[in-house]
């Protein structure tokens, strides 16, 4: 990815109170970038996790509810924001006082500046 991409993903996280690590991952899980802090984060980490998203986002499609965007979780602790910008995954992991709905406005940007890496994603 290229540097541009990393800084505005670095940027994301320093405007956004509270928001911990943002992980761009491709449809299976491979991760592609990971930003901030990821050392507590467990079961978040892992490719399964990741995909679990692609899987919920094609039984939602079933049920004639269009194509999933967004799923938000929240757990004890931390909050967990996926967006789809198929084929890449965005995750967001930040504390229970995290706000995603600053988040969620950024999603026009970011599908902006991801243009670039989902041509190098289909390409390979």
């Amino acid at each position: 990815m290229t540097d541009d991409v990393k800084r505005f993903f670095h940027n994301i996280r320093k405007r956004v109170a509270g928001l911990n690590c943002i992980i761009i991952t491709d449809r299976d899980g491979v991760p592609l970038m990971k930003v901030g802090d990821d050392k507590s984060l467990g079961m978040i980490m892992k490719p399964s996790f990741h995909t679990t998203f692609t899987m919920a986002t094609e039984q939602s499609n079933k049920l004639g509810l269009g194509r999933n965007r967004n799923i938000i979780s929240i757990y004890t602790g931390y909050q967990v924001v996926q967006m789809n910008k198929l084929p890449l995954l965005v995750t967001f992991i930040g504390t229970e006082s995290c706000n995603i709905g600053h988040i969620l406005a950024l999603d026009q940007q970011i599908e902006l500046v991801l243009d670039e890496v989902k041509v190098a994603v289909t390409e390979t």
